[in-house]
């Protein structure tokens, strides 16, 4: 048989079948599948299973995408909105070989059957790097409709390989790192963002092509308790588990209930499963369950608690959840515990509603071969389709995730500053008045931010300003700029019918106004009908910027704040409930779109604002993403989490798995957006400033906005935000002492190092780089870094160790093996491949950086445009070689696309000890060319953090090589 039809004319290659075949005498009683090479790969008719075409096509030399569908083409497959590349003219081979069909490229190759069009995918040396197990189609069943006769729920298996990671696929608040074996829903929510993105510990990124919601794992939500357990009252009857109601301390209602279930509102503030009537006069509100459950299956079993208010879960006295969350903002708390089949466990749920909602899910084991499969389902698809890059590192992983969907645009330089947010600044002479406190204190800022409902308490949506709070918005943009600040402001998808703006919208039919029809109104003043707009159509999106910037854009606002873009167009409504109200839409159902509302409408933002004002940088903040958000200039963060230190920590692993998806631009809110009440109240006092609170939580309140500060002031944007108790440095602790001292530092420390910072920009656009790393980017040979989910590495060099917990003083801290690592504050030098328990006082965390980094930091500033120009002291670690780039540009403007940037090349050779600063790279208008630079020479106990001590060695720098020796 004629194994090679690569230069064959395609329908030539396709009609070659069946005659050679005859040729050959094969009578199969099953026909041998027909193939056909394309411009950009290759189609395969399939003879077995449910699919009956697949289609490889190559992207580069590193990126290959693969689509299945049970359609005879292709022609129905949605505008993929995250995608942006085409395919490029690579040169690859398309051959056959012992039923299969082998498409190649310099760089990896597919080898597809030809039988059922199983994909495995391998690298240069022929390495298998992953390979699929199977696919498979089920009905649509979780689209309210109408559901296209063509939509499927799809599901693709892959083999994992023993030992393999898996991370990305954006932010979750679950505290996971690793995702392998883990059932994850991909959702978008208040706190959830999916970046549809998967790396491997084996260096293959997974871009997994659908907009609605989809699961890593389990392709089933979560479950009742009941499909996984036999459920026991108090007195061991079988059927449910006892709920004792209470008022306070009195019983008011006993019952046995089989689903613990109050999570979802029908409509309005009505919800799906309402309380018992006896309720009904309840002031103090609290529900206990309890009982047995007598597991189905033994292994590991994983509770889902979804809950707001205070809400704690026990098993056998054990407890395994201790939580609580703002009643208006529920969201999944989980954990996993292996159990025994036909042992009995008493559990026990205790809640205070305090009005918010609950339900107690589930996930049964899996069998074992699933729990060894990388498993992907959608619920809603026309095909399998997917994007498979590959690389030699992590890195480059990421890499082809940006070549595919964008690149990262960079933001301004000033964003990488300081902010400071309070929900709400309630007028301007608040916001002025908090910004120039600032200043008067010498504490460095670039940013304050406008929040909501500045506009009329009956007219979201206007974007005009409430004029007796902000009677003059204009003046007040103007003086934040006399104050070299740049000021943020909130803008919204959501319209009141009243609006001029709605009007305009809903003529042109962009409205979706099923939120009206059910009359679901929110919850300012008497509550107010209100509706969202259609984002996924291009028109509405105009009419959308153009609003902005007729009302606000006019004014000089540096940058919007894009919240509530999930969209959140009536909290607390079930999925499948937000999912009718987003139908139709101008591409589909709302189950179909779910995920990817937040990226056309940045999008929208971002190109309008390029087209109205090309000259500065348009920077935004979405509290939800998609995949190809970091093409927009946005930066997204964590969303409405809570003040408490199980948040706290949840963060690290939020941020680590937002860079590990490819978003480089991320952030949360220091503090926590929403404390308790303990915090915020004290008696009839609303507290602002912190003495206003209770003495006895004072001590924790300051604790633990520091803790959250000295970690913020380490992830790519360094933002302050909450509701009260306020959050400016200085109503969190008086000067003087020591927590202000170490807010102080902290933020100081940022605009040091701001050269270094801004360098880890740059490379995120010129590079593809990550800022907030994953210890596997970087030690990704050493097995033991792959589960870590509270460390990170900031930039190259910097391992930060974020405390997370009251009082405490130390923290362990793994120094990842291949390197030695410096204690950033005393010099210390550690041999990497050991845990330590590392000091933590009260106004430090744990810092350690990484023998042979060079660390460029600047002089003390109160904002990042004093930076530019400014001396350089390069911080040389010495022990091992090093090199760093020191990234340049205006910091303002676009002309880094032109090339308008420059690169100053630092490297250190150990053994010699020899310091090489080389030829300057490129120039930008504004650049100086004649620079002073001086040398800290950071040997074993040097501090790296005394910024007055003399340095080494100083000189002028003009753009030329200089070789500097390190002084005996």
């Amino acid at each position: 048989m004629i194994k090679n039809i690569t230069h064959a004319h395609p329908l030539i290659a396709l009609s070659l079948i069946p005659l050679i075949n005859a040729c050959n005498g094969e009578q199969d009683q099953q026909a041998e599948a027909a193939w056909l090479q394309t411009n950009t790969g290759a189609i395969i008719s399939l003879s077995e299973g449910e699919f009956k075409k697949l289609r490889l096509q190559v992207i580069d030399e590193e990126i290959f995408r693969v689509t299945a569908t049970p359609q005879e083409n292709f022609h129905n497959l949605p505008d993929t909105l995250m995608a942006v590349a085409e395919p490029v003219q690579s040169d690859f081979s398309v051959t056959e070989a012992e039923g299969k069909l082998i498409v190649k490229t310099a760089e990896i190759s597919a080898e597809i059957s030809l039988t059922d069009g199983t994909v495995e995918f391998k690298n240069a040396s022929g390495k298998t790097l992953l390979a699929e197990a199977g696919r498979s189609l089920a009905p649509v069943t979780r689209d309210p409709g109408p559901v296209d006769e063509d939509s499927h729920s799809v599901r693709q298996y892959f083999r994992q390989s023993p030992g393999e990671a898996i991370y990305g696929l954006g932010q979750r608040q679950d505290g996971r790192v690793n995702l392998a074996g883990e059932n994850i829903e991909l959702t978008t929510h208040n706190m959830e963002i999916t970046i549809p993105y998967l790396v491997s510990s084996y260096n293959y990124g997974l871009l997994w092509n659908n907009t609605g919601i989809s699961r890593l794992g389990d392709p089933r939500p979560p479950q009742p308790l009941a499909a996984a357990f036999e459920l026991y009252d108090i007195d061991g009857n079988k059927g449910g588990l006892t709920a004792h109601y209470y008022d306070g301390d009195k019983l008011k209602l006993a019952r046995t209930e089989a689903d613990l279930n109050y999570q979802f509102l029908s409509h309005g503030n009505l919800r799906e499963v309402p309380l018992p009537e006896e309720l009904a006069d309840a002031e103090n509100l609290r529900i206990r369950w309890s009982g047995s459950i007598v597991p189905k299956q033994s292994g590991k079993h994983e509770f889902k608690m979804y809950s707001s208010g205070y809400a704690t879960l026990s098993l056998d006295g054990d407890v395994l959840l201790d939580r609580w969350r703002m009643n208006w903002n529920p969201w999944y708390h989980n954990a996993k515990i292996d159990m025994q089949a036909g042992r009995k466990y008493q559990l026990d749920l205790h809640w205070r509603p305090q009005g918010g909602y609950l339900r107690l899910l589930q996930y049964a084991p899996r069998p074992l071969k699933e729990t060894q499969q990388l498993t992907l389902s959608a619920e809603t698809a026309k095909a399998v389709d997917y994007y498979f890059v590959a690389g030699d590192n992590l890195d480059e992983v990421i890499s082809g995730y940006r070549h595919l969907t964008g690149k990262a645009t960079m933001l301004p330089k000033w964003a990488f500053g300081f902010w400071q947010s309070r929900e709400r600044y309630k007028s301007q002479d608040e916001l002025i008045s908090a910004l120039e406190e600032y200043r008067a204190r010498r504490i460095p800022i670039d940013n304050i931010v406008l929040d909501w409902s500045y506009w009329p308490e009956d007219a979201w949506g206007s974007h005009d300003f409430d004029p007796q709070h902000f009677p003059a918005p204009g003046d007040m943009v103007d003086r934040v700029h006399e104050l070299n600040a740049n000021i943020m402001i909130s803008v919204w998808p959501k319209f009141y019918p009243s609006t001029e703006n709605y009007k305009a919208l809903n003529a042109a039919g962009c409205m979706f106004n099923k939120n009206i029809d059910e009359k679901n109104i929110d919850w300012i003043g008497p509550g107010y009908l209100n509706a969202f707009y259609d984002a996924y159509n291009p028109e509405c999106r105009k009419i959308y910027w153009r609003q902005i910037r007729d009302k606000l854009n006019r004014l000089g606002f540096d940058a919007w704040w894009l919240d509530a873009v999930e969209p959140d167009i009536h909290s607390n409504l079930s999925f499948q409930h937000r999912k009718a109200l987003m139908t139709p839409n101008a591409m589909g159902t709302g189950a179909e779109m779910f995920n990817a509302y937040a990226l056309p409408h940045a999008e929208s933002v971002y190109r309008g604002e390029r087209e109205s004002d090309g000259h500065k940088r348009s920077f935004i903040l979405t509290r939800s993403g998609f995949g190809g958000i970091q093409r927009t200039g946005s930066a997204i963060w964590s969303g409405d989490v809570v003040s408490r230190w199980s948040n706290l920590k949840e963060q690290i692993a939020a941020g680590i798995g937002v860079g590990m998806a490819g978003m480089p631009y991320w952030t949360f809110d220091i503090g926590g957006f929403t404390p308790e009440d303990r915090y915020r109240y004290n008696g009839d006092t609303v507290v602002g400033h912190f003495e206003q609170m209770a003495e006895t939580e004072q001590r924790e309140w300051q604790e633990l906005n520091l803790r959250w500060f000295q970690f913020g002031a380490f992830t790519p944007l360094f933002r302050s935000h909450g509701q009260n108790p306020f959050r400016e440095i200085y109503n969190i602790a008086d000067e003087g002492s020591e927590t202000y001292h170490s807010l102080v530092w902290y933020t100081k420390l940022r605009y040091r190092l701001m050269p270094y910072i801004y360098t880890l920009a740059g490379d995120t656009y010129h590079r593809d780089s990550t800022i907030m790393r994953g210890l596997a980017m970087d030690f990704g040979d050493d097995p033991k870094v792959l589960d870590i989910n509270t460390q990170y590495l900031f930039g190259p060099a910097l391992l930060i160790n974020p405390v997370y917990e009251f009082g405490a003083r130390s923290r362990q801290v793994y120094l990842p093996a291949g390197a030695d690592w410096y204690d950033f504050y005393s010099g210390k030098k550690h041999q990497g491949g050991r845990t330590l328990n590392a000091n933590a006082p009260y106004s430090r965390i744990p810092i350690f950086v990484k023998a042979g980094s060079i660390i460029p930091t600047g002089p003390d500033i109160q904002h990042t445009g004093q930076s530019l120009n400014a001396p350089i002291t390069l911080n040389v670690f010495t022990g091992a070689d090093g090199s760093f780039d020191i990234y340049e540009d205006d910091g303002l403007s676009y002309d880094y696309e032109q090339g308008q940037w420059s690169r100053i090349p630092v490297s250190y050779d150990d053994a010699s000890g020899e310091l090489t600063i080389g030829d300057r790279i490129g120039s930008f208008k504004g650049m100086e060319h004649t620079r002073q630079i001086h040398v800290r020479w950071i040997d074993e106990g040097d501090s790296a953090v005394d910024f007055e001590t003399k340095p080494g060695q100083s000189l002028k720098y003009n753009g030329e090589k200089i070789t500097l020796k390190k002084p005996a």
